[in-house]
């Protein structure tokens, strides 16, 4: 089943998403900071919500990662 079809598919690679590119960011911060509008611009878009969202996101990663384990 894809993940756009499956909702716990859909979270999770959100949150995989936003959380990867807060780390990228972290390691080059020019790379993603020239994107800011158009197509590319989703990624600093969700490079913001990692770092200013870090206590929910990681919050969310955890939720995640126990129901992937325990529900499945």
């Amino acid at each position: 089943m894809s993940a756009i079809f499956n909702f716990q598919s859909l979270v999770t690679v959100i949150l995989l998403l936003i959380s990867t590119r807060a780390y990228i960011r972290s390691l080059g911060p020019s790379i993603l900071d020239r994107n800011k509008t158009g197509l590319l611009g989703i990624f600093w878009k969700c490079t913001r919500i990692g770092e200013h969202k870090r206590p929910y996101v990681a919050v969310c990663c955890i939720v995640m990662a126990f129901s992937i384990l325990f529900r499945q």
